[in-house]
């Protein structure tokens, strides 16, 4: 339960009232569903590399996945790390933390203590599993010095301990890392998708306060493949009674740099462009279908061109066949320029 800072008084939040607890209820990924499902059941989990937008099911699925390895007591042989918040705080985080708190060297660097906290942990076989699971989410903050650590981790104790990332800009960790890793990528939620699903929660609210049909359509397409945030739209609209306006919905920072790229183009200047778009790749760690994912979400909400649809589709096939990502999104920007804002 949670503070609900709409109605004055505790409720929960619909995110977590409506989070799926079963493969079955993780609708729009059934494929990879299917093969964390059958790693649970035959007990042969790999290292994982868990990528693909946020709000696609990607903790959900990680999560419903060891509850069945382990059953009900499955945290007791998994280890989270919340890696942006670990990385961010250092030393102070490990050393705060009670799991750490027989294994933490005050007198040694960060990554020292790192090291010597990630291989006790994972050197040790659980009593009740063949193998316990350390995971780290929003593994895109991990630096590279801790990612090369990892690596010889992974290799050593194999055979007690199994690593699973979950991020959403899969390029920011180093290939030694994704080399020994099974990659599965969870796609943005279908619109058809993401429709039914609110549909089926409004079956929960009092008839008179539901949502318009076209409501629903603003809210599916605002939130751009992101099902936790149309549920989350959703509760905000029943809860305020205040219509559903995609304007007043502030951009990401990504989004806003994006944007500004749009408008180098609008006023012809390529070079603009594709300067903001590379230092996405380069500074941010954005993969080029990446940058094509939020180029679109960019588009959606202020050009709702079908030409720049098209185009963005061709770049992302082009990329698919293995083209080289900086060619593919230069080669992009030039032709929207060329023949969307001649």
């Amino acid at each position: 339960m949670h503070w609900n800072i709409y109605g004055g008084s505790y409720r929960m939040f619909w995110i977590e009232k409506y989070r799926p607890v079963s493969f079955d209820q993780i609708h729009g990924q059934e494929r990879v569903s299917e093969v964390l499902k059958r790693c649970a059941e035959t007990k042969t989990l790999p290292h994982l590399v868990v990528c693909g937008p946020p709000g696609t099911g990607k903790s959900v699925a990680v999560e419903t996945t060891l509850r069945e390895l382990y059953g009900e007591r499955w945290q007791d042989n998994v280890t989270l790390f919340r890696t942006a918040d670990f990385m961010e705080r250092g030393k102070s985080a490990l050393e705060s933390d009670e799991r750490f708190f027989q294994l933490y060297r005050s007198d040694e660097s960060f990554l020292s203590n790192f090291k010597h906290i990630i291989s006790s942990y994972a050197s040790i076989r659980p009593i009740d599993a063949e193998f316990k699971v350390m995971l780290f989410e929003d593994a895109q903050a991990l630096s590279h010095d801790v990612q090369h650590a990892l690596r010889r981790t992974m290799e050593r104790y194999s055979a007690t301990c199994r690593f699973i990332f979950t991020t959403t800009q899969v390029s920011s960790l180093i290939p030694p890392i994704k080399s020994r890793c099974l990659p599965l990528f969870f796609s943005p939620v279908s619109r058809e998708i993401i429709r039914d699903t609110l549909n089926q929660i409004q079956e929960d609210i009092p008839e008179q306060d539901r949502v318009s049909s076209d409501e629903i359509g603003l809210i599916v397409a605002a939130s751009a493949g992101d099902l936790r945030k149309a549920i989350m739209y959703l509760q905000v609209r029943v809860e305020t009674k205040t219509p559903f306006n995609p304007d007043t919905l502030s951009m990401t920072e990504l989004q806003e740099e994006t944007s500004t790229a749009f408008h180098a183009m609008k006023a012809k200047d390529v070079g603009a462009a594709q300067k903001t778009i590379q230092s996405l790749m380069i500074s941010q760690g954005l993969s080029g279908k990446e940058v094509i994912s939020t180029l679109l979400q960019v588009v959606e909400r202020e050009y709702h061109d079908p030409e720049i649809i098209t185009l963005l589709a061709d770049a992302d096939a082009r990329l698919t066949h293995a083209g080289n990502e900086y060619v593919q999104v230069n080669a992009l920007v030039a032709t929207i320029v060329a023949e969307v804002f001649p």
